[in-house]
């Protein structure tokens, strides 16, 4: 496979992962907004936050609150990782690589991207959480579709491997938001409206059903694993290093040398560090620490591929 058709294919894929994490955080977000107190917590302070990107919102915008958020995060034309100039440039990453995808495929992509323009022009409409989950809906409706009308070659292992890079950093930003900047005080630790938070995080994640299935109660320790180190829930960070070290480790075999690539390398390592950490050790040491280091890690996994697959190290 060129470089170029690898490279295309992994940021389409990461790309359309974002923009159905930010309409998860959102939808989300106006959920906790309706259930929690009045005035208790912000909620739109901590998805800035979850960015990385305070100092350029601030400078833009000014202060957070719904409207300027949800504008920020969903139709932002000048922000890079807005919903909808990250459907755009997967629409555009998708174009270029057409005949390696299914025409179902590249229609979903093509739909999503012109239903999130669309609204995007609709001043009227009424962007509610049940907006926001018809997005989800799509971006769920292309993963259906990828699986089911592709073979599971290099194309498909590469756009594996950029979904699943996408999905564990953004399932570490928002477990790190809530636990370090949500709740207002310690006082709040173990309480109704703590157990609240904890929930909508895992709503955020499709996976409070499957916790549930598991503990019957809102543990932090419990959460945390489950967010972390759970082995079969898809979206968990152990979960997805698995998939996307799987992925690598079959692109490696259809390699020229069918070695193992230093990317794969370090996702291997990575792999073996959240297979053996236990959350006790995690929450005695520092979470946000520990979120800290696997996010550099991603990040040098990210920069690694693009120096033994890609031409360049951003698309």
């Amino acid at each position: 496979m060129l470089s170029r058709v690898a490279e295309s294919v992994y940021w389409m894929s990461r790309q359309i992962e974002r923009a159905e994490n930010i309409a998860r955080f959102l939808e989300v977000t106006l959920h906790l907004i309706l259930d929690q107190p009045e005035n208790l917590v912000d909620p739109w302070d901590p998805l800035v936050r979850v960015t990385g990107d305070e100092q350029w919102f601030k400078e833009k915008y000014g202060a957070p609150n719904q409207e300027n958020v949800v504008h920020f995060l969903a139709f932002d034309d000048e922000y890079p990782h807005s919903m909808l100039t990250c459907l755009r440039a997967a629409r555009e990453n998708a174009r270029g690589v057409r005949e390696k995808l299914s025409s179902e495929a590249f229609e979903q992509i093509n739909e999503f991207y012109h239903f999130v323009r669309d609204a995007s022009r609709n001043e009227s409409l009424d962007r509610n959480s049940k907006f926001f989950d018809d997005i989800r809906q799509h971006a769920l409706l292309w993963s259906g579709v990828l699986g089911s009308t592709m073979a599971q070659d290099t194309t498909w292992h590469f756009a594996n491997v950029g979904r699943m890079l996408e999905r564990s950093d953004k399932t570490s930003r928002i477990l790190d938001v809530k636990y370090f900047n949500l709740l207002l005080s310690v006082d709040h630790v173990g309480t109704a409206i703590d157990e609240l938070q904890w929930s909508a995080l895992l709503l955020a994640i499709s996976g409070f059903e499957a916790y549930r299935r598991d503990h019957h109660d809102i543990d932090v320790e419990n959460v945390v694993d489950f967010f972390l180190f759970n082995r079969t829930f898809p979206r968990s960070v152990h979960h997805c290093i698995a998939s996307a070290g799987w992925s690598l480790s079959e692109i490696d075999q259809c390699s020229r040398t069918r070695q193992a690539s230093p990317a794969s390398e370090k996702m291997d390592a990575l792999q073996h560090r959240l297979a053996t950490a236990k959350v006790d050790d995690v929450l005695a040491s520092g979470m946000h620490e520990f979120v800290d280091d696997l996010q550099r890690e991603l990040n040098d996994i990210g920069n690694s591929l693009a120096e033994d697959y890609f031409q360049s190290s951003h698309k």
